[in-house]
């Protein structure tokens, strides 16, 4: 069991969406993962009721587990304290997505085949690749999409298309090599640097095409204040390494 895919969804006021997140999610790796996989939960105390109905789904599913946080940290302490969990418990392959279907869960198959038996170290879903691409955002989303791409890649000097995407699936040895409590990123940067970081280590990064769609249920996490982050701390992962 040691080599099961674990599949880490951070949560904040997801209520809408992480029953049948789940329950897609669930049914595309039962297929892609016969011999087993996990389902995490990172809830950051939503006030709204996410974690309890996750717990729900726990309690009738031992395929999927939940991780109660106390306090609203952001996204990047959120994977992190996931990740740990699912390498303490012996992941062989750990993937990562949005938790409101901005992220097709179909797309979950393609990614793990890519590092379980394709080669790849880290599999990133890419929408600016061929195949890839964005429905239902504005022209000016787009726009900051994009420029935050081009802007990481040309300060660390990556060809890699799209180092702001948050749909990935990592080898477990990929995560252990890359010293993961040393990771400072707190929003979206986060996503840059693990990438960054992933492909500074010599890893083999291929970028699978996806769709991304705009959520219809919730809120949007986003914001100005992430944005800022990500501007100063890419050229500061450049000046560390």
């Amino acid at each position: 069991m040691s080599a099961i895919p674990w599949l880490i969804l951070p949560t904040y006021n997801e209520a809408e969406n992480i029953e049948p997140l789940v329950t897609a999610a669930a049914q595309v790796l039962e297929e892609a993962s016969p011999d087993g996989f996990r389902i995490l939960v990172v809830d950051d105390g939503s006030p709204d009721g996410t974690g309890q109905l996750a717990d729900a789904m726990a309690a009738e599913s031992d395929r999927i587990e939940v991780l109660h946080r106390t306090t609203r940290e952001g996204l990047g302490p959120a994977y992190l304290a996931g990740f740990k969990h699912a390498l303490d418990a012996g992941a062989g392959f750990v993937m990562e997505m949005d938790s409101d279907f901005s992220h097709d869960p179909r797309d979950l198959a393609r990614l793990l085949k890519a590092v379980r038996d394709d080669g790849a170290d880290l599999a990133l879903g890419s929408r600016y690749v061929s195949g890839g691409g964005i429905e239902d955002w504005s022209l000016q989303r787009r726009v900051i999409s994009r420029g935050g791409s081009l802007y990481a890649r040309t300060i660390l000097g990556l060809p890699i298309n799209d180092l702001t995407g948050g749909f990935k699936a990592f080898r477990a040895d990929v995560l252990k090599a890359i010293d993961l409590p040393s990771v400072e990123s707190v929003g979206y940067a986060f996503q840059i640097e693990l990438t960054y970081r992933t492909a500074k280590r010599g890893f083999k990064v291929v970028e699978v095409p996806i769709v991304f769609r705009d959520r219809v249920a919730g809120t949007s996490k986003m914001s100005w204040r992430i944005t800022t982050e990500a501007a100063w701390l890419v050229p500061a992962m450049r000046l560390r390494r």
